[in-house]
């Protein structure tokens, strides 16, 4: 699953580009209202935005590995998910569990 947008914590200001500058405001700076995956800031937001979301709603990190969340079910029903850039990947026992999780991440993220 392919997360379509990333999350910055602070906020970003950049240059106008040389080519794109307005007329009359060739010294104002252009507010970034997402990440841009060149920036250094961008997968570190990122990863700070989904593990809290995963930790929050019943996901136990992994103590040995940093990108595995592992979330069990009283039922015994286990989903894990891994961490890769800005894609999850992830398996599971229960294929209702499968649908939410993937209904949620639409919802939550806009996903591919």
């Amino acid at each position: 699953m392919d997360i379509k947008s990333s999350f910055l914590e602070k906020e970003v200001y950049i240059e106008q580009h040389i080519r794109y500058e307005v007329k009359g405001h060739e010294n104002n700076v252009l507010k970034l209202n997402k990440a841009l995956y060149r920036l250094k800031q961008a997968p570190r937001a990122w990863n700070s935005h989904i593990d809290g979301y995963l930790l929050k709603n019943g996901f136990v990190k992994c103590p040995h590995e940093y990108v595995i969340y592992i979330k069990i079910k009283e039922s015994g029903d286990i989903f894990i998910v891994c961490l890769y850039m800005d894609d999850l990947i992830f398996i599971e026992n229960n294929s209702k569990m499968f649908g939410d999780f993937k209904q949620v991440m639409i919802k939550e993220f806009g996903t591919t």
